[in-house]
């Protein structure tokens, strides 16, 4: 991504906080209420996880390709995720899947500590990046397989899982804290799935399908290269 990075230290322009305050408006009108959600959002410079040739739809509602085929969420799904996961100020976070870090940095705003896990070496490194330029400290990162999550760091009081899995990972939900929730798309590659809400109370799993999603799928392992 090095010859397609926006800068890091650019103030936003006029355009941007109009473009930003019109995304706000259209998540409230999808729904979206909680106004910690809303104002991490609000916080979160979207054009800084985009590469240049896409600055003018930073603040589209629409998913947009970054690198290693992935895509960043449309506003909407990350705000709906977001808000499902209900995050108080003292949780923990897992996220599977790093991509460019849009998804992580706006949990930061919300939680004590959140750990996010990508395959992509070059995916963490621009994400990483990104986290030291919003000086988001309480990020965690490691290149690993999500399917295995980050075990020695759990439990967890939340996960949210940003790729589609076929069924719910048994060894994401076995680090699912008491009282906890995970938020994860589930069905097949190339299409629609349920995003399901998956909470943990006196050691039994429930699970709720919230609306249809479709996400890029969950692939076990490390990237090779890139």
């Amino acid at each position: 991504m090095a010859d397609d990075e926006p800068e890091l230290d650019g103030e936003p322009t006029e355009a941007d906080r109009i473009a930003l305050a019109e995304l706000i408006l259209k998540l409230r009108s999808n729904g979206v209420r909680d106004r910690r959600v809303l104002g991490a959002i609000e916080s979160i410079p979207r054009r800084l996880f985009l590469g240049s040739r896409h600055q003018a739809l930073a603040y589209a509602d629409r998913a947009m390709p970054i690198d290693c085929g992935q895509t960043i969420s449309q506003p909407t799904i990350v705000a709906m995720m977001t808000e499902a996961l209900e995050v108080e100020p003292h949780h923990r976070v897992l996220e599977v899947g790093t991509g460019s870090g849009y998804q992580a940095a706006v949990l930061a705003r919300l939680a004590s500590e959140v750990y996010t896990i990508e395959r992509y070496r070059s995916l963490m490194r621009y994400a990483e990046d990104r986290f030291k330029a919003l000086k988001l400290n309480n990020v965690r990162t490691r290149i690993g397989d999500g399917f295995e999550g980050w075990v020695e760091m759990s439990p967890f009081d939340r996960i949210i899982v940003t790729a589609a899995a076929e069924a719910v990972p048994p060894q994401l939900a076995d680090q699912l804290g008491e009282g906890g929730i995970m938020v994860i798309p589930v069905g097949p590659s190339g299409a629609v799935q349920d995003l399901v809400k998956v909470t943990r109370l006196e050691g039994q799993l429930s699970e709720s399908t919230l609306c249809a999603v479709r996400f890029v799928p969950m692939i076990h392992g490390v990237a090779e290269q890139l």
